[in-house]
């Protein structure tokens, strides 16, 4: 198993991925800032610390998650977010 660093927006968005057998999942941290993400695989985001405000594909409105809960991002899809403060996040690709 190797530990996988990711860097994204400029070093705004920063994880460490790791896949096992079955699993594939990535933790990181998000500055503050808007961003949009793209999938290629269905992913579970789970809020650690802090909120992330996100646009899911096909919605309209925007809807804020906080520490302990989650949403769900289906594959070939991108996804857009707001972060207010530093937040923590963990991601499951499905």
């Amino acid at each position: 198993m190797a530990i996988k660093e990711s860097s994204y927006f400029e070093g705004n968005v920063k994880s460490l991925g790791y896949q096992e057998q079955v699993d594939n999942i990535s933790v990181g941290v998000m500055l503050a800032g808007e961003y949009t993400f793209g999938t290629a695989a269905p992913e579970r985001m789970s809020v650690i610390k802090g909120e992330l405000t996100v646009k899911l594909p096909g919605h309209v409105d925007w809807q804020t998650f906080s520490a302990g809960q989650s949403f769900e991002v289906d594959g070939d899809s991108s996804f857009n977010v707001k972060v207010a403060a530093t937040t923590a996040y963990l991601c499951e690709y499905l």
